[in-house]
């Protein structure tokens, strides 16, 4: 079997982390690796190859720093013609970027099947291009991994059982990966120790989403909350290049700990050590709750609706007062973990068996 892998963005590779390791384990699997390259700078994306030990791609397309339209047609063009000289017999996709709706249309195109990772999930918001993306990726999947049981109840009220596909409840591949880099993490990285933290005592934030920096007036709001929050509790921000452009663009000051975009490993120990998270992001707001940690999410919907639906995760939008009585409520209640949404870990596992059956 032949397995065409597309990935371009960060939590990607995350994701193809874990499933290529269970790929590794059978040798009747091929794995071809296609790096799109949307992420482009180094500590976005090389790195992530480097400290997780996933194989290097066979083919880097270096595609970025173009519009939407732009990206996706030239991002087709290239996996096209990779496609039609290595023959796979699927072409597998991760959530919710231009590659991933790239790699699909291209796949289905050449009538090879379409394997997407991380089906279903829906925020409702059709101004997202990620909600726009994961739909029409689902809707020409042949086979749809979804990581939760809403994500396939959210299929089956679009009437995706009625559609030439395969739906299956896998769990999520992102668990995997946490669970197990975790402690690879403590052994290779000093991060606290350099930047003075200690454990349960800082928030970890991020903010990249461009409905929250690219509008002057929802990225304040963010700004004068986490800069009164930070006087009660430390605040860390590991702050990506283009949201730091936007902060002097817009003439914004984060008085904060702002640091360098980091790996995934340090990733996983600043979840894991906070007292909690501040988000803007889809992936964030699941690792917090894997390493039990109350998510403040900025923004107005989520993807992840279980976290939210049992405590585990507020909606603030960008609302300021919202923002911060989410956050002194949560430094001020115990995280207590009475479910488990997301699979314990054995998500990479059911895929690789999946395919192995032909479906």
């Amino acid at each position: 079997m032949k397995l065409l892998t597309i990935i371009g963005a960060r939590p990607q590779f995350i994701k193809a982390a874990a499933v290529s390791r269970e790929i590794s384990k059978h040798r009747e699997i091929k794995e071809i690796i296609v790096h799109t390259g949307q992420h482009f700078d180094a500590n976005m994306s090389d790195i992530f190859f480097e400290e997780m030990n996933i194989p290097l791609p066979h083919y880097r397309l270096d595609i970025n720093s173009l519009s939407h339209g732009a990206m996706t047609g030239r991002m087709m063009e290239e996996i096209e013609r990779i496609m039609l000289k290595e023959h796979p017999d699927y072409t597998l996709v991760y959530g919710d970027t231009n590659s991933t709706l790239a790699g699909a249309l291209a796949a289905k195109k050449l009538h090879c099947k379409v394997v997407h990772i991380e089906a279903g999930l829906r925020s409702f918001n059709m101004t997202m291009p990620e909600e726009v993306n994961r739909i029409l990726t689902d809707r020409i999947s042949d086979v749809l991994f979804c990581p939760t049981d809403m994500a396939v109840e959210n299929l089956r009220k679009e009437g995706f059982e009625h559609f030439s596909c395969s739906i299956v409840q896998c769990g999520d591949v992102m668990e995997d990966a946490a669970l197990y880099y975790a402690d690879i993490a403590e052994n290779r990285s000093n991060i606290l120790s350099n930047l003075g933290l200690c454990t349960n005592g800082y928030i970890l934030a991020t903010i990249h989403r461009a409905e929250n920096t690219d509008d002057a007036s929802r990225l304040t709001r963010i700004t004068n909350a986490l800069n009164k929050i930070h006087k009660a509790i430390p605040v860390v921000i590991p702050l990506h290049p283009r949201t730091q452009k936007l902060l002097v663009q817009h003439e914004l000051t984060l008085d904060v700990i702002t640091i360098d975009p980091v790996g995934y490993l340090e990733m996983i120990l600043l979840i894991k050590n906070a007292r909690l998270v501040m988000t803007d992001s889809g992936g964030l707001q699941k690792e917090a709750f894997f390493f039990n940690k109350f998510c403040v999410t900025l923004r107005e919907e989520t993807e992840w609706i279980e976290l939210v639906t049992h405590g585990y995760n507020k909606l603030a939008g960008t609302d300021e007062e919202k923002i911060e009585a989410y956050t002194t409520f949560f430094l001020d209640s115990p995280f207590v973990k009475r479910h488990s949404f997301y699979g314990g870990g054995k998500a990479s596992e059911v895929i690789v068996q999946t395919l192995q059956k032909g479906l």
